[in-house]
């Protein structure tokens, strides 16, 4: 029987937007039918690349249109709780690219409006879906690999205001609400146990950019399994975020889609799941809860603890 397609909206035409469309190529039943970014003729151009029928510069011209089931948000960090709500309220499954929110107070108005609209509503935490740290997760599921320590570095050089392809940004990224949500959220599942301690210090500030650029952060799990991650937008060597765990019947080090072990030896990850690309994975979770009205891997409310121990590191650091 062939199921009826899925019709998406996407809003944020960057670097992001472009890996969920590269993805959602590969996804059966699913159609990307509006593309929404402030500036209009880079939209247009994303469009017609992509085969997109409908563009606007606004999101809610997009959830105007009945045809639209779900919603991918790409856009900046600062808008995506409120457009996430916006989602919602006006009857429609949202994806909301990494992190929820930069307040945790945001991040609860969205689990609350979710549970209030039963809808899926899900946080690009791509990490989980990664096939590396999806070969650790079965093997903690199995009990042949418990964690003991997680080491993780995320660095990159973005001493001025640039997104991964090297375009000027109208936003400012950060390293806390960003990008260690990442590994805040993987330790966790990884772990299989809450995060009950976590510490934080930081280095000056940019001048221009208002935040830090490099960042130190210490977490403890209730298993008593213990994270330490460096993260730095100085870094000018290997960019990209690198991570070591340190386990009981083993020692293994994820590179995005490549892992190996504490010898250097590749592991082949390639069966692990029906792609190698983690967004299209992430994507493919998303649309899978909505055909069998389930809330996803992910979903805003299974996130929301990686958002209230950013909540608490961000007041340490104040």
């Amino acid at each position: 029987m062939t199921l009826p397609t899925i019709k998406v909206a996407l809003a944020g035409a960057g670097a992001f937007g472009l890996k969920h469309l590269d993805g959602i190529r590969h996804i059966a039943g699913v159609q990307v039918v509006s593309l929404v970014d402030p500036d209009l003729a880079k939209a247009q151009k994303i469009a017609a690349q992509y085969a997109i029928a409908h563009v606007a510069t606004d999101l809610q011209d997009s959830l105007a249109l009945p045809e639209v089931d779900a919603v991918i948000l790409c856009s900046p960090t600062q808008l995506h709780a409120a457009q996430a709500s916006q989602c919602l309220q006006a009857g429609k499954h949202v994806q909301v690219e990494i992190p929820l929110a930069d307040r945790l107070e945001d991040a609860l108005a969205v689990v609350a409006l979710q549970k209030s609209t039963g809808l899926v509503a899900m946080c690009g935490h791509t990490r989980r879906f990664n096939p590396s740290h999806q070969w650790i997760q079965q093997r903690v599921k199995t009990g042949t690999f418990t964690l003991q320590q997680m080491d993780v570095q995320t660095y990159f050089l973005r001493r001025s205001n640039m997104n991964a392809l090297g375009q000027p940004r109208s936003w400012t990224d950060h390293l806390l609400w960003h990008h260690a949500a990442h590994t805040v959220d993987l330790f966790a599942h990884q772990a299989g146990s809450p995060i009950v301690q976590a510490h934080a210090v930081q280095g000056p500030q940019h001048p221009e950019l208002g935040i830090a650029m490099d960042m130190a952060i210490v977490l403890k799990a209730a298993s008593g399994a213990i994270c330490t991650l460096s993260l730095s937008f100085n870094n000018d060597g290997p960019l990209g975020t690198f991570f070591r765990y340190i386990g009981d019947t083993g020692t293994y080090v994820a590179r995005y889609d490549e892992l190996v072990n504490g010898k250097d030896e590749a592991i082949d990850v390639s069966g692990v799941d029906v792609s190698m690309n983690g967004i299209e994975l992430q994507d493919r979770e998303f649309f899978a809860a909505i055909r069998e009205g389930r809330q996803p891997q992910a979903g805003v409310a299974q996130v929301l603890p990686c958002y209230e121990v950013l909540q608490a590191l961000q007041a340490q650091l104040q």
